[in-house]
């Protein structure tokens, strides 16, 4: 996520429910490159319809996928002459899987099923090299020894037919030599300094044939050589360094050998990676309810019952309403949507984008139907926030977004605007609202599909300007001073925000909700909206815009207004408070909406301590 850098709460955690880590990559993959040709998404989605019908083949499919390693990991490390015995033992316990997902991909009809099973070549040579060759239970080093199998090199069974031999004469010595010499404690040990040696304790000195030559004397005994005994640890050492440095070089042969075919076996591992998401999209989508969606080349958005595929998952207790949603290049370009803070406007946009997105890739969508005609891009200015490292304000950031939309985006592309002006003053923000819609409708310039969310009630103006504007907004139940979400996108516009509805959901103390709901009252009354000149036939412009189609003014209060007695509070309540105060003495029409929000949370948190 954009937060955090982490995955936490995404499409990509809620998606990835991959067997394999090259799966998982995949799928990342996939969602940061959809797919623009629509012969390529179909075949996507004709495989994943083809597992979702057969649930039997998807759970063996995944089943078998869950047992492999990291093929492209293991690959990588056996290239660079990193990999140790145990993970090419690991490459090879892969391989001897590929018949297995072969064998249950062999009767399926998708086309792109078909083509993915051509390219799993389950390489039989090379895993039969690796099992005649490794050690079952090799160790961790490559430098310890015990790497190669016996059979497998007659030089190696050689030499280590010489150590085990040799070891048999030093312990048949051992039982010799007491026998002998009468000492029954005598010992012959090994250590790196002084080699193979006959241990004698002091009692027993006396009883030390001759031609025994001492070494080195201890505590309790003295150690002694003779050249036989030197002339066997010769042989023994030189064939045990022998041993260490052929299984070295022969691991290292087998190594390379495996390397030689790296590029066929990443094809391998890319062909199980891409089985392994389509496999996943199948689980996806019979586990969560997802429909196949229609994709083709038109201007066409037409989503019934749409869901957002993240946020029902982490709601499931509340229950996800659906909505539907049509954009085209003609008649419904632009979706003008209004609607209070904490309605659901956020979710309806990025639920389309990710429906979308979901499928170019080629995954089923949480709809129960869908036709997309291919987007070449999806653009977003969603969430307010500053880069204080760059030097740049939350405005400024959301000036850079809207942008780069502008000077990027074509008519085949979506167009998602959750808000836009509203880190500057509400005068400078309407206009740049309304100059940016206008600039995305010009079919000569951009005519993009977009969904704009605005608190601009004046935009819905627009639609009387443009007859590929239409206005909706996320329907609410009152009842006395109760609201109720309904989370429902409906037709037409509202000049409702249900501000302090929300303010009290927040938590502000209930003096500051009275003082507000008294001057929204004086506001209103006021006439603080834009002008309305009624029009005297349908003919005239919008009610609320200038001939030539632009807002008109609004009115400004004066200080004096805050001032009038109607205002002051009632004799007997409590003394003043601070934050009333404060509130008496703002001049709201010198607040930006975020400056405002920003002065709520400083109240709240005021309120509270």
């Amino acid at each position: 996520s954009m937060r955090d850098g982490s995955s936490k709460g995404t499409l990509l955690e809620m998606l990835d429910q991959t067997m394999t880590s090259m799966g998982a990559r995949c799928l990342k993959q996939w969602l940061l490159q959809p797919h623009l040709k629509t012969d390529s998404i179909n075949q996507r989605l004709e495989a994943v319809d083809e597992l979702k019908s057969r649930i039997s083949l998807q759970e063996e499919l995944r089943e078998a996928l869950r047992q492999m390693y990291d093929i492209q990991r293991l690959i990588s490390r056996i290239s660079l002459g990193t990999a140790n015995a145990r993970e090419v033992l690991a490459l090879k316990d892969s391989l001897r899987l590929i018949p297995s997902v072969k064998l249950q991909l062999e009767d399926c009809s998708a086309p792109f099923l078909i083509d993915l099973n051509q390219q799993l070549d389950p390489m039989t040579d090379l895993a039969d090299l690796i099992d005649n060759a490794i050690h079952p239970e090799p160790p961790v080093t490559i430098q310890e020894g015990n790497i190669i199998r016996d059979g497998y090199s007659e030089e190696l069974d050689g030499l280590r037919e010489i150590t085990l031999s040799g070891k048999d004469w030093i312990a048949e010595l051992q039982q010799a030599e007491r026998e002998r010499t009468g000492i029954g404690s005598l010992k012959i040990g090994y250590n790196q300094v002084f080699g193979y040696y006959i241990d004698v304790t002091k009692p027993n000195l006396n009883l030390v044939p001759d031609h025994y030559i001492r070494k080195q004397t201890l505590t309790n005994s003295e150690r002694f050589i003779t050249p036989d005994l030197k002339e066997r640890e010769s042989q023994i050492l030189n064939a045990e360094e022998r041993i260490h440095q052929l299984e070295y070089d022969l691991f290292c042969d087998i190594r390379n050998q495996i390397s030689s075919r790296t590029n066929c076996i990443q094809r391998i591992a890319s062909a199980i990676s891409m089985v392994d998401v389509i496999a996943n999209f199948a689980y996806i989508a019979s586990k969560y309810d997802y429909s196949k969606p229609i994709i083709n080349d038109s201007s066409d958005l037409i989503i019934e019952n749409g869901r957002h595929a993240v946020v029902e998952q982490l709601f499931t207790g509340e229950g996800f309403v659906p909505n539907n949603t049509e954009l085209n290049c003609t008649d419904q370009q632009m979706h003008i949507i209004t609607g209070p803070n904490m309605s659901g406007k956020s979710t309806y946009l990025r639920q389309t984008a990710l429906i979308v997105l979901l499928a170019q890739i080629g995954c089923f969508v949480p709809a129960s139907a869908a036709k997309i005609g291919v987007v070449d891009r999806i653009f977003t200015r969603v969430g307010a926030s500053d880069n204080l490292v760059m030097g740049q304000s939350t405005f400024l950031v959301e000036m850079n977004e809207t942008a780069n939309i502008l000077n990027n985006a074509t008519s085949k592309s979506l167009i998602i605007l959750d808000e836009i002006g509203r880190g500057t003053s509400t005068f400078d923000g309407l206009s740049i609202a309304w100059a940016v819609a206008e600039y995305i409708l010009d079919d000569k310039k951009i005519g993009a599909k977009t969904l704009f969310a605005t608190h601009y009630h004046e935009l819905i103006e627009l639609a009387g300007k443009y007859k590929n504007v239409k206005n909706y907004n996320v329907a609410v139940h009152e009842d006395g001073e109760k609201i109720t979400f309904l989370r429902k996108v409906v037709g037409g516009g509202t000049d409702q925000s249900y501000g302090i509805h929300v303010a009290r959901l927040a938590g502000l103390p209930q003096i500051v909700i009275d003082r507000a709901n008294q001057i929204l009252a004086i506001l209103e009354q006021h006439n603080l909206s834009i002008e309305s000149n009624q029009a005297d036939d349908a003919s005239e412009p919008p009610t609320n815009l200038t001939t030539s189609g632009m807002p008109r003014k609004r009115k400004r209060i004066s200080r004096k207004t805050f001032q009038d007695d109607s205002l002051q509070m009632a004799l007997f309540t409590p003394k003043t408070h601070p934050i009333v105060e404060e509130l008496q003495n703002l001049d709201l029409n010198q607040l930006t909406p975020m400056e405002a929000l920003n002065l709520i949370y400083q109240l709240k948190a005021r309120a509270v301590s």
